[in-house]
Order: structure tokens, then sequence, then C-alpha cells
């Protein structure tokens, strides 16, 4: 349990990024319960409403580092239910987000491969694993999808999705 800890504190000190997994309540008091959470925006979209699913893909993830289908196209303001598949033997993970935000992560993994992931817009999925995540993409432009553990990224474990 000690050690856990101190990681976490070494985590929270490396970067403002580890925040991003749902550590922290940044100073504020947690909500009532029964109340309506506020949605982050980011600059890919927010948490989409499962009830306004418009339509649903199947991603799957493999050991030789691809996802099929590699590449996505969405309207803007659609809302996308991501089912993804790790098809492989060993963990795997997809998270969206822009080529800038998958770089900081991706740099904070290699310090700190095991720390937990609970964001809407990520799934770490054991061999034959599959996870769902739902998203609104509120904003064109291009964004991404990729595997951010160690090693994943740079064998090309990456997918492009433009928002039009």
């Amino acid at each position: 349990m000690r050690k856990r800890a101190v990681l976490l504190a070494a985590m929270l000190a490396a970067s403002p990024a580890a925040l991003a997994h749902g550590d922290a309540t940044d100073g504020k008091k947690p909500a009532r319960k029964g109340a309506a959470q506020p949605v982050e925006e980011k600059a890919f979209g927010r948490p989409g409403d499962p009830k306004k699913v418009t339509r649903t893909v199947r991603i799957q993830g493999t050991d030789d580092m691809r996802y099929t289908p590699a590449e996505l196209t969405v309207k803007r303001g659609e809302t996308v239910r991501f089912v993804v598949k790790n098809a492989g033997k060993m963990m795997h993970e997809t998270v969206i987000g822009t080529m800038a935000e998958l770089q900081e992560h991706y740099e904070l993994m290699k310090k700190f491969p095991d720390m937990e992931h609970d964001e809407p817009h990520m799934v770490h999925l054991r061999p034959g694993e599959t996870g769902e995540m739902v998203w609104q993409f509120t904003k064109a432009g291009e964004f991404y999808f990729a595997c951010l553990i160690p090693g994943h990224l740079e064998a090309g474990m990456l997918g492009k999705i433009a928002v039009r």
C-alpha cells in the first residue's frame, strides 16, 4: 500500500497530465449524490450521452500493433459508440485525443506504465477483452486514437479520426 501511495505522489508531482486520470478533484467539493456532473469539454469533444449515439464503430487492436479500421470519418456533432476489442495476447489500450495530448500521455505512460485509467475517452484492455467509449465530436478537425502502452505507439498502434 505504501508503494502505491509513493507512486501516486510521484505521478502527481511529475506532471499535471497525471491528473487527467480522475485521481484529483482540483480542489472542488465532491458533487452531491444524484447531482449532475459537469461535462469536461476537450479539444476533440466531450463524453457522449449513450442515449444519443448515432452510430457504433467497432475497432480491433492486435499484437501486430495495428488497429482495424485505422481511419474513421465522423460528422461534427455526432455521438459515436466505440466498441474496442483487444484481439491480441498482450495488454492494449485505446485513447482518443489530439496528437499533442496523446504524446504527453505517452511520455507519462513510459514513466508510469501501470497507472490506472478511468477517463471516458480511454479503454485499457486485457487480452480478449472488449470495452466501450461513447464520445461526441463537437469540433471539426483531425484527431487520433492510440495505444499508449510503452513501445506500442512507436510500433504504429495509431489511428486517425477526421471530423467534418
